[in-house]
């Protein structure tokens, strides 16, 4: 699995799990966005981080 490395192990990339919280709170702080506005993006383009981010408007 390529992702990216955390204190506790990796995170995936390429793919979002909203139950995985270091997931979601780096993806937070790199996009400067809240859990709500990642959610709400999830909900509608899917777990690809790169669909999120143009969701978003934010690069990936």
């Amino acid at each position: 699995m390529a992702g990216l490395k955390d204190k506790r192990g990796f995170i995936d990339k390429e793919r979002l799990d909203l139950s995985e919280r270091q997931a979601v709170e780096y993806w937070m702080k790199r996009w400067g966005v809240t859990r709500d506005q990642i959610a709400a993006a999830h909900r509608k383009v899917g777990k690809s981080t790169k669909d999120i981010a143009a969701e978003l408007g934010k690069k990936r």
